[in-house]
């Protein structure tokens, strides 16, 4: 669900390449949930999901919306509004109730109490530019019992209520999806704020490839000072970058990276998609064999899906013919894990391939971004008639242009 943009006597500025933007308000989806325990003795929950609004003001101050939720948040030193980049109606707000379990720690800041209830705002951007989840605290005089979950004991929202709430914690990636190539270095970035000085922070990189174990890469305790693994700088964890490097990249990369960032009792954390994108290498060429063929070979492409055609020309100014009787090498898998296969037409003596043709390759992978590599060559019989006439070395030459000004012309 996406916020309007609007412009009224409050004004809230977020920093991004339109300048800043004047905000009042943004619309959200409040996924509620209620937990009860059923009458065996397990616990079950049911989820709704519900308008909601995002408005940043004095807690004091009515709601903009006076028919909807309001979550009124008020000025802090986390700000989840700094992180914000570009133009705001690409963004999508989600709220969610947030569980401490049975903890009972205090948020240390000012106003913090163990009863306090959670809630996590989460913003991303539609173009996957960033994503930013922030925790919403709200203090409560509700009395919680030590001996059951917070759930339990979690307020119910009316229609029309206004919830005044404090950011205290900030999470958020400019990386949430990641392309790059084999033998690269990258760089999946990971941020936090925190809105008092951390006696205890702990952060962990975890990766799961699709349908494999999940692996702990790094950690850091301020607590114990203790570093497990590689990749972060820990100096920097000290202003808030949490960011992993992955040296040098192979298809075994490929996966899902989690960022933890865990400060007593809130455990927060954000998921990078990193893929491996390998373009082919593409050749077309003529094997002189007892039948001739066209090949059009696709080498050291991942991931597997590759799309191959062929297509032919004989005079001049005619739309290349699209090729249906083409022939398929099985796929070869390399030592990296890259692939390799080769479409080939075979030149079957007829009327139709004794003259003079020009072929052309087209293949399409994932890595080309909707673009296309392409390939020409002159067809054999165009040899035999270039050696055995006078004009064929002027034809020669045409040609050579012609193939050059066709691929643009037609792909």
């Amino acid at each position: 669900m996406k916020f309007r943009l609007i412009a009224q006597h409050h004004s809230i500025f977020f920093p991004g390449v339109l300048g800043f933007l004047q905000v009042q308000w943004l619309r959200c989806q409040l996924t509620d949930e209620y937990v009860w325990t059923n009458a065996e003795g397990h616990i079950e929950s049911n989820n709704s999901y519900r308008d909601a609004v995002l408005q940043f003001d004095n807690s004091g101050n009515s709601a903009l919306l006076s028919d909807s939720i309001t979550f009124l948040v008020v000025a802090s030193k986390v700000d989840m509004r700094k992180f914000v980049e570009g133009p705001v109606d690409r963004l999508q707000c989600d709220i969610h109730r947030y569980s401490k379990g049975m903890s009972r720690v205090r948020w240390p800041s000012l106003g913090g109490t163990g009863h306090d209830i959670w809630f996590t705002c989460t913003l991303r951007h539609t173009a996957g530019l960033f994503n930013i989840t922030s925790f919403l605290r709200v203090t409560t005089a509700t009395t919680m019992s030590a001996h059951q979950p917070d759930f339990f004991s979690w307020l119910t929202i009316g229609v029309k209520e206004k919830i005044s709430a404090s950011a205290v914690m900030v999470l958020m990636t400019r990386s949430p999806s990641v392309r790059v190539g084999l033998q690269k270095e990258t760089t999946l970035h990971c941020q936090f704020a925190v809105d008092h000085k951390v006696p205890h922070l702990t952060v962990e990189w975890h990766f799961q490839r699709r349908g494999g174990r999940r692996t702990k890469l790094f950690s850091y305790s301020s607590r114990s000072g203790q570093t497990e693994g590689s990749g972060v700088a820990v100096k920097g964890i000290a202003e808030g970058d949490a960011s992993l490097t992955v040296p040098i990249t192979k298809v075994s990369s490929e996966g899902s990276y989690v960022c933890s960032v865990r400060v007593p009792p809130l455990n927060g954390s954000v998921d990078i998609a990193l893929h491996i994108i390998e373009p082919p290498d593409v050749s077309l060429t003529t094997k002189e064999e007892q039948i001739p063929s066209i090949v059009c070979e696709a080498n050291g492409f991942y991931p597997l899906d590759v799309e191959i055609d062929l297509f032919k020309e004989t005079s001049s100014g005619q739309r290349p013919e699209k090729l249906g009787n083409i022939l398929h090498s099985s796929h070869l898998q390399h030592h990296d894990n890259t692939h390799s296969v080769a479409a080939f037409i075979r030149l079957r003596p007829s009327p139709q391939d004794s003259g003079c043709a020009i072929y052309s390759c087209r293949v399409s992978h994932v890595s080309l971004q909707g673009l296309y590599i392409h390939k020409s060559i002159i067809g054999p019989g165009c040899w035999t008639w270039i050696h055995l006439t006078l004009p064929g070395l002027v034809c020669l030459i045409f040609l050579i242009i012609f193939i050059a000004v066709t691929r643009r012309r037609y792909f």
